[in-house]
């Protein structure tokens, strides 16, 4: 890396800006910022996508000057800064310089912004990284930024750094890494693909095993790669007894045990952490890795209005990165919890969070900067339309942007809180309902990605409130008096802890307020629509209505399962969703008529529903026309003669097309009168006859028998119905000897009628539209067949002039 720090330094001053590659392990987030600080005159930020990675190389940059954390290294992240008026280099998270730049888009005393870690494509990065190029080219051109990503796609950052100048310098740096071995190490038995949230707990076994594997074959300390906390607290209490100090290290983790899991120890340590440690940070003494093999990343439901955290295949990019991080000290080892062929089909990159994740406080930041949808910016990915205007729609009901998408100044103050604007709301609005205090306690424990050990909200409220877990209460209330700060202060209403939660929760997710099923003790709809199951045996069952504060749905699944929850009256749930709430009159099709009640429903809840006495005409006519639209014209009453009129009307269309008309179910749908229908009886009386004559225009309708007639007759004189079926082609069902003396099949619908030719027993002998033709070609193959079998019917020689007859010649 130092070999690589005067060619950066020449291309930051050339230019302004760079990209700089370098591998997980080569210091360039501590050597960096401390090299560009002789080249600046102000102060350097730094930005890391976590809060662990910027307090771990705060610290690291302070030791390598011989000083502790504050003084000319700093570092500020929510809820907790160390920095003075000596701090030349700050390292803050993505999301704090998203806040400063919302503030003060100069940046004023900032030299230099550096954005690490931009490969792993965080939401805040990517804002960051195109407000802070919008703010350079508009309001500070000798603001320097550099780009530092791990892996080797750079084009594209260069690219979007370099503007209209050409792409930026790209530097790259080699690391300098030790062999890793790879050792595949797959179960022995099956294993179940992640679904949702879940994780196999027999692959968690395996992966306990291959620790204790890999300690007794490799030296060195254990780096252990898991989805989420969760699982890592399941494989910590299955290395009970291992003889190695077994740390933890997750982002819900307080900064003290964090901080105790980047630091070496006298004892061997086995440290399990989550993708966190893949590439912002370093763990000292790793020998050895061992990979699960996958990640936790962010998906949203958009159709239902939920979002969540899904359990995916780690990409290789990202498991190359873990397995770099055992040889940054000495040869060593990285066992794979899978095959070498697997390796293979994994995705070659992680998914931006652009791309999957809920948008709505991204699309808040970009109003509130002044670009709507990302409009004029330099985003490396363009979000996703869809998800763009779901989530400008849910800022419109928040007040958050007005019709054109620009932030009010309720949008500001709501993205000034630095939580999810749904939270941001619940706060605001919350707070003179509830208290201010518990306002800020609920939307804490909603923000803060604490450990949960149920779904019962309330009762993790009062177990923080109670300190049993003191490392999480006390991040809580640090959250939690960070964010009463941000509101005015409010009289405390004597409200139960129950009600006071659900109304913060209803006010967050007003569309997941949910009323119990009928019947049912477990499953409930919410107010979007969707249903909601709980878990079985949980302490919410039976409640009549939830305010849930966290649902997902797995794939394949059509309800949701309820993970966080407060049970809630029916009043607190019209109160929290009194914007959905809504009582009138509904007139529509539905379950086979015509429906006309007053109800009263929260979103698709319906709450009560009462017979309407007198329905406007006009409405009812509206909704027996959507029942014949969504039911088809089956219901109508298709006499024969109805049937045989549009199979003729048809057939004069497909063979003469203009003026004739179309008589297909979308304009039948548009033409069939039914202004006094006010149920499925009435429009089983319309006349359908009517309906399609009315179609014809009146210069051809006296033509319709002669283009198109029912029937037609034959030589002998019957009169034979013509088969209308396939409008393409009109037929007529005749025995030959009846056509006799035609020349020429008749015209219908301006085409030869094609002839269906039977013998005497009414089988088809022939079929043709070229009856000229066949007495040349096909009838002397037919006479010679059948008139032996039917001596005594007619088999002229010359059928075109023979008289034609229906009757056999008499027996003698």
């Amino acid at each position: 890396m130092r070999a690589a720090l005067p060619e950066l330094a020449d291309a930051l001053a050339s230019r302004g800006t760079a990209v700089l590659v370098a591998p997980p392990g080569t210091g360039k987030t501590t050597l960096v910022p401390l090299a560009l600080a002789g080249e600046v005159p102000g102060r350097i930020v730094v930005a890391e996508p976590r809060r662990v990675a910027a307090r771990a190389a705060a610290r690291r940059m302070a030791a390598l000057l011989g000083e502790p954390v504050g003084g000319q290294v700093g570092y500020s992240v929510r809820g907790d800064s160390r920095r003075s008026d000596a701090t030349r280099i700050e390292v803050v998270t993505t999301g704090l310089l998203v806040r400063r730049l919302q503030a003060d888009p100069e940046l004023p005393g900032v030299d230099a912004v550096v954005l690490d870690e931009c490969h792993e494509r965080h939401l805040d990065t990517d804002l960051a990284l195109a407000f802070c190029l919008d703010a350079r080219g508009a309001l500070r051109p000798d603001l320097r930024l550099l780009a530092m990503s791990a892996t080797a796609q750079a084009q594209r950052l260069a690219a979007l750094l370099g503007g209209d100048d050409g792409p930026a310098p790209v530097v790259e740096a080699a690391g300098v890494l030790h062999e890793v071995d790879v050792a595949w190490a797959p179960a022995t038995g099956p294993i179940d693909p992640p679904h949702g949230l879940r994780v196999d707990p027999r692959l968690l076994d395996h992966v306990a095993a291959t620790v204790r594997r890999a300690l007794a074959e490799r030296p060195g300390d254990l780096l252990v790669f898991l989805p989420g906390a969760g699982e890592i607290g399941t494989v910590a209490g299955r290395l009970h007894g291992v003889g190695a100090d077994v740390l933890p290290l997750h982002g819900r983790l307080p900064a003290a045990a964090q901080d105790a899991a980047l630091r070496s120890g006298p004892n061997r340590r086995v440290v399990l952490a989550t993708a966190l440690a893949e590439s912002s940070l370093t763990v000292p003494g790793v020998r050895v890795v061992v990979d699960a093999g996958l990640s936790r990343v962010p998906r949203a439901d958009l159709a239902r209005g939920l979002g969540s955290l899904v359990t995916v295949r780690a990409s290789r990019a990202a498991v190359t990165q873990r397995a770099g991080r055992a040889g940054r000290e000495g040869p060593g080892a990285v066992y794979r919890c899978w095959t070498a062929a697997e390796q293979d089909r994994l995705p070659p990159h992680d998914e931006p969070e652009v791309s999957t994740a809920d948008l709505t406080a991204f699309a808040l930041e970009l109003a509130c900067w002044g670009a709507p949808g990302g409009q004029g910016l330099a985003l490396l990915d363009p979000p996703p339309r869809a998800a763009v205007l779901v989530a400008e729609e849910t800022l419109r009901s928040l007040g958050a942007v007005d019709d054109d998408g620009r932030a009010t100044a309720r949008g500001r103050a709501l993205t000034a809180m630095g939580v999810h604007p749904r939270l941001a709301r619940a706060l605001l609005d919350g707070a003179p309902r509830v208290g201010r205090r518990r306002a800020a306690e609920i939307v804490a424990l909603l923000s803060a990605d604490l450990p949960v050990r149920g779904d019962d909200l309330t009762a993790t409220w009062r177990g923080l409130r109670s300190g049993a877990d003191r490392g999480a209460t006390a991040r809580w209330r640090e959250e939690a008096d960070r964010l009463q700060r941000a509101v005015a202060d409010a009289p405390v209403l004597p409200l139960p802890d129950d009600t006071a939660a659900g109304l913060v929760v209803g006010l967050a997710h007003p569309e997941r307020l949910a009323r119990r099923r009928s019947g049912s003790a477990g499953t409930y709809l919410m107010a979007a629509g969707t249903g909601a199951e709980l878990a079985p045996g949980t302490a919410l069952t039976g409640a009549p209505w939830l305010a849930i504060a966290v649902a997902d749905r797995a794939p394949g699944r059509r309800d949701a399962r309820v993970r966080s929850a407060v049970a809630v009256d029916e009043a607190t749930a019209l109160e929290a969703g009194a914007a959905l709430h809504s009582d009138g009159d509904q007139v529509r099709w539905r379950d086979g008529d015509v429906s006309c009640t007053r109800v009263e429903r929260l979103g698709a809840v319906v709450l009560t529903e009462r017979l309407l006495p007198d329905p406007d005409p006009a409405d009812v006519a509206a909704a027996v026309a959507e029942g014949l639209r969504s039911e088809g014209l089956g219901l109508l009453r298709w006499t024969p003669a109805a049937v045989a009129l549009r199979a003729r009307l048809a057939a004069a269309r497909a063979g003469l097309g203009d003026p004739w008309p179309a008589v297909d179910d979308e304009v039948l749908l548009s033409a069939v009168d039914v202004s006094g229908a006010r149920s499925r009886a009435d429009l089983a009386r319309v006349d359908v006859v009517a309906a399609l004559r009315a179609l014809v225009p009146w210069e051809i309708a006296g033509r319709l028998d002669d283009v198109v007639p029912e029937r037609v007759e034959v030589p002998t004189g019957s009169l034979i119905r013509v088969d209308y079926s396939d409008p393409a082609v009109p037929t007529l069902s005749v025995r030959v000897q009846e056509v006799f003396g035609w020349a020429r099949a008749p015209l219908v619908a301006g085409r030869p009628l094609r002839l269906q030719l039977l013998s005497p027993a009414q089988r088809v002998v022939a079929t043709t539209a070229d009856l000229a033709g066949f007495w040349t070609t096909g009838y002397p193959a037919v006479r010679s067949e059948l008139r032996g079998r039917y001596p005594r019917h007619p088999w002229p020689e010359d059928p075109a002039v023979a008289p034609a007859t229906k009757r056999a010649k008499p027996r003698s």
